[in-house]
Protein backbone atom coordinates (compact mmCIF):
# COMPACT_ATOMS: atom_id res chain seq x y z
CA UNK A 1 0.00 0.00 0.00
CA UNK A 2 1.14 3.51 -0.62
CA UNK A 3 1.72 5.88 2.26
CA UNK A 4 1.26 9.00 0.16
CA UNK A 5 -2.47 8.79 -0.45
CA UNK A 6 -4.52 11.80 0.54
CA UNK A 7 -7.05 9.96 2.67
CA UNK A 8 -6.48 7.62 5.55
CA UNK A 9 -7.53 4.02 5.33
CA UNK A 10 -7.69 1.60 8.21
CA UNK A 11 -7.22 -2.09 8.73
CA UNK A 12 -10.15 -2.22 11.12
CA UNK A 13 -12.27 -0.67 13.82
CA UNK A 14 -13.24 -1.83 17.28
CA UNK A 15 -16.51 -0.09 17.96
CA UNK A 16 -16.33 -0.06 21.75
CA UNK A 17 -13.38 -0.26 24.13
CA UNK A 18 -13.42 0.39 27.86
CA UNK A 19 -9.67 -0.04 28.34
CA UNK A 20 -7.81 1.84 25.59
CA UNK A 21 -8.47 5.44 26.62
CA UNK A 22 -8.16 6.24 30.36
CA UNK A 23 -11.56 7.09 31.86
CA UNK A 24 -13.38 7.07 28.53
CA UNK A 25 -15.42 4.78 26.35
CA UNK A 26 -13.74 4.84 22.95
CA UNK A 27 -13.84 3.43 19.46
CA UNK A 28 -10.46 2.18 18.21
CA UNK A 29 -9.13 2.59 14.65
CA UNK A 30 -6.20 0.46 13.48
CA UNK A 31 -3.80 1.86 10.87
CA UNK A 32 -2.01 -0.60 8.56
CA UNK A 33 1.77 -1.08 8.49
CA UNK A 34 4.60 -0.46 10.93
CA UNK A 35 8.31 0.30 10.67
CA UNK A 36 9.19 -2.10 13.51
CA UNK A 37 8.98 -5.89 13.71
CA UNK A 38 8.51 -6.68 17.39
CA UNK A 39 8.54 -10.48 17.68
CA UNK A 40 5.83 -10.35 20.35
CA UNK A 41 3.46 -8.14 18.29
CA UNK A 42 -0.09 -9.48 18.22
CA UNK A 43 -1.37 -7.04 15.56
CA UNK A 44 1.27 -8.44 13.20
CA UNK A 45 -1.14 -9.29 10.39
CA UNK A 46 -1.87 -5.61 9.77
CA UNK A 47 1.82 -4.79 10.25
CA UNK A 48 3.61 -7.26 8.01
CA UNK A 49 1.31 -7.50 5.03
CA UNK A 50 -1.80 -5.33 5.37
CA UNK A 51 -4.52 -6.77 3.15
CA UNK A 52 -7.74 -5.24 1.83
CA UNK A 53 -10.56 -4.68 2.36
CA UNK A 54 -9.49 -1.45 4.03
CA UNK A 55 -11.91 0.77 5.89
CA UNK A 56 -11.97 4.07 4.02
CA UNK A 57 -11.83 7.36 5.90
CA UNK A 58 -15.39 8.36 4.99
CA UNK A 59 -16.81 5.04 6.13
CA UNK A 60 -14.87 5.32 9.39
CA UNK A 61 -16.43 8.75 10.01
CA UNK A 62 -19.91 7.39 9.28
CA UNK A 63 -19.48 4.56 11.79
CA UNK A 64 -18.09 6.92 14.44
CA UNK A 65 -20.85 9.49 13.93
CA UNK A 66 -23.50 6.78 14.19
CA UNK A 67 -22.11 5.69 17.56
CA UNK A 68 -21.75 9.13 19.08
CA UNK A 69 -24.44 8.62 21.69
CA UNK A 70 -22.40 5.76 23.16
CA UNK A 71 -18.85 6.79 22.37
CA UNK A 72 -17.27 10.24 22.59
CA UNK A 73 -13.65 9.29 22.10
CA UNK A 74 -11.47 7.69 19.44
CA UNK A 75 -8.16 5.87 19.82
CA UNK A 76 -5.94 5.72 16.74
CA UNK A 77 -3.49 2.84 17.01
CA UNK A 78 -1.76 0.43 14.68
CA UNK A 79 0.51 -0.70 13.29
CA UNK A 80 2.12 2.72 13.57
CA UNK A 81 -0.23 5.66 12.89
CA UNK A 82 2.48 8.31 12.53
CA UNK A 83 4.14 6.61 9.55
CA UNK A 84 1.14 7.92 7.56
CA UNK A 85 1.77 11.50 6.52
CA UNK A 86 -1.97 12.21 6.27
CA UNK A 87 -2.69 11.29 9.90
CA UNK A 88 -2.57 14.90 11.25
CA UNK A 89 -5.28 15.94 8.76
CA UNK A 90 -7.42 12.98 9.74
CA UNK A 91 -7.06 13.80 13.44
CA UNK A 92 -8.02 17.41 12.75
CA UNK A 93 -11.25 16.18 11.08
CA UNK A 94 -11.93 13.95 14.09
CA UNK A 95 -11.40 16.86 16.45
CA UNK A 96 -13.70 19.09 14.36
CA UNK A 97 -16.39 16.43 14.81
CA UNK A 98 -16.10 16.80 18.57
CA UNK A 99 -14.34 13.57 19.51
CA UNK A 100 -11.71 13.29 22.23
CA UNK A 101 -8.64 11.69 20.64
CA UNK A 102 -5.92 9.39 21.89
CA UNK A 103 -2.98 8.49 19.69
CA UNK A 104 -0.75 5.45 20.22
CA UNK A 105 2.77 5.62 18.80
CA UNK A 106 6.17 3.95 18.89
CA UNK A 107 7.85 7.35 18.69
CA UNK A 108 9.77 6.81 15.45
CA UNK A 109 8.21 9.74 13.56
CA UNK A 110 8.55 12.80 15.82
CA UNK A 111 7.90 15.33 13.03
CA UNK A 112 4.51 13.78 12.23
CA UNK A 113 3.69 13.44 15.92
CA UNK A 114 4.38 17.15 16.46
CA UNK A 115 1.80 17.98 13.78
CA UNK A 116 -0.71 15.69 15.50
CA UNK A 117 -0.38 17.25 18.95
CA UNK A 118 -2.64 20.19 18.10
CA UNK A 119 -5.59 17.79 17.75
CA UNK A 120 -5.09 15.07 20.36
CA UNK A 121 -6.01 14.87 24.03
CA UNK A 122 -3.76 11.99 25.04
CA UNK A 123 -0.70 10.24 23.64
CA UNK A 124 0.55 6.80 24.64
CA UNK A 125 4.17 6.22 23.70
CA UNK A 126 5.57 2.70 23.74
CA UNK A 127 8.99 2.63 25.34
CA UNK A 128 9.59 -0.95 24.40
CA UNK A 129 12.90 -1.79 26.03
CA UNK A 130 16.33 -0.36 26.88
CA UNK A 131 18.02 1.47 24.01
CA UNK A 132 20.54 -1.22 23.07
CA UNK A 133 17.79 -3.80 22.58
CA UNK A 134 15.87 -1.66 20.10
CA UNK A 135 17.90 -3.08 17.21
CA UNK A 136 16.23 -6.42 17.93
CA UNK A 137 12.88 -4.81 17.11
CA UNK A 138 14.09 -3.62 13.71
CA UNK A 139 14.87 -0.02 14.72
CA UNK A 140 17.77 1.53 12.81
CA UNK A 141 18.53 3.92 15.65
CA UNK A 142 16.83 5.49 18.64
CA UNK A 143 17.32 9.21 18.14
CA UNK A 144 13.76 9.73 16.92
CA UNK A 145 12.42 7.90 19.97
CA UNK A 146 14.51 10.13 22.27
CA UNK A 147 13.20 13.21 20.50
CA UNK A 148 9.60 12.01 20.88
CA UNK A 149 10.12 11.42 24.61
CA UNK A 150 11.36 15.01 25.01
CA UNK A 151 8.50 16.43 22.92
CA UNK A 152 5.95 14.74 25.19
CA UNK A 153 7.72 15.54 28.46
CA UNK A 154 8.00 19.22 27.61
CA UNK A 155 4.63 19.56 25.86
CA UNK A 156 1.13 20.35 27.07
CA UNK A 157 -0.70 17.24 25.91
CA UNK A 158 -1.50 14.58 28.52
CA UNK A 159 0.58 11.46 27.90
CA UNK A 160 1.79 8.17 29.23
CA UNK A 161 4.90 6.16 28.54
CA UNK A 162 4.17 2.47 28.58
CA UNK A 163 6.18 -0.72 28.51
CA UNK A 164 4.85 -4.19 27.82
CA UNK A 165 6.88 -6.44 30.10
CA UNK A 166 8.06 -9.08 27.64
CA UNK A 167 10.64 -11.42 29.19
CA UNK A 168 14.06 -11.08 27.46
CA UNK A 169 13.12 -7.56 26.29
CA UNK A 170 12.11 -6.16 29.67
CA UNK A 171 13.99 -7.73 32.56
CA UNK A 172 15.21 -6.30 35.86
CA UNK A 173 18.38 -4.84 34.31
CA UNK A 174 16.35 -2.93 31.70
CA UNK A 175 14.04 -1.12 34.12
CA UNK A 176 16.47 1.51 35.41
CA UNK A 177 17.67 2.15 31.85
CA UNK A 178 14.09 2.70 30.70
CA UNK A 179 13.60 4.86 33.81
CA UNK A 180 16.51 7.10 32.83
CA UNK A 181 14.96 7.60 29.38
CA UNK A 182 11.61 8.72 30.78
CA UNK A 183 12.89 10.48 33.90
CA UNK A 184 10.40 13.08 35.11
CA UNK A 185 7.46 11.47 33.30
CA UNK A 186 3.94 12.10 34.55
CA UNK A 187 2.44 8.68 33.87
CA UNK A 188 4.20 5.38 33.33
CA UNK A 189 2.30 2.15 32.66
CA UNK A 190 3.52 -1.43 32.80
CA UNK A 191 1.44 -3.78 30.68
CA UNK A 192 1.46 -7.54 31.15
CA UNK A 193 2.63 -9.56 28.16
CA UNK A 194 0.05 -12.09 26.99
CA UNK A 195 1.54 -14.96 24.98
CA UNK A 196 -1.16 -15.26 22.33
CA UNK A 197 -1.00 -14.93 18.56
CA UNK A 198 2.44 -13.28 18.30
CA UNK A 199 4.49 -12.57 15.18
CA UNK A 200 7.29 -14.91 16.29
CA UNK A 201 5.75 -18.23 17.26
CA UNK A 202 8.34 -18.76 20.01
CA UNK A 203 6.75 -15.93 21.95
CA UNK A 204 3.42 -17.79 22.01
CA UNK A 205 4.98 -20.21 24.48
CA UNK A 206 6.86 -17.62 26.52
CA UNK A 207 6.03 -17.52 30.21
CA UNK A 208 5.08 -13.97 31.28
CA UNK A 209 6.70 -12.25 34.25
CA UNK A 210 4.91 -12.88 37.56
CA UNK A 211 2.89 -10.12 39.19
CA UNK A 212 5.52 -10.10 41.94
CA UNK A 213 8.26 -9.31 39.41
CA UNK A 214 6.21 -6.58 37.74
CA UNK A 215 5.50 -5.05 41.16
CA UNK A 216 9.26 -4.93 41.76
CA UNK A 217 9.69 -3.22 38.38
CA UNK A 218 7.07 -0.67 39.45
CA UNK A 219 8.96 0.01 42.70
CA UNK A 220 12.12 0.78 40.72
CA UNK A 221 10.20 2.99 38.28
CA UNK A 222 8.79 5.13 41.11
CA UNK A 223 12.15 6.91 41.20
CA UNK A 224 11.63 8.09 37.64
CA UNK A 225 7.92 8.77 37.09
CA UNK A 226 5.18 10.49 39.13
CA UNK A 227 2.44 7.93 38.65
CA UNK A 228 2.89 4.21 37.99
CA UNK A 229 0.05 2.19 36.47
CA UNK A 230 -0.08 -1.62 36.28
CA UNK A 231 -2.25 -3.15 33.57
Amino acid sequence: FSISEKQMKFSGIQKTSLIDFPNRIASVLFTPGCNLRCPYCYNWRIVVDPKPPFLQEETAFKILESRKKYVDAVVVTGGEPTMHKEIPKFLRKLEERGFAIKLDTNGCYPQVLEECLAYVDYVALDVKTSLEKYARLGAKDTKDLLRTIEILKTGKVEYEFRTTVVPSFVDAEDIAQIGELVKGARNFAFQQFIPEDTLDENFRKLKPHTLETITEFAETMKKYADKIILR
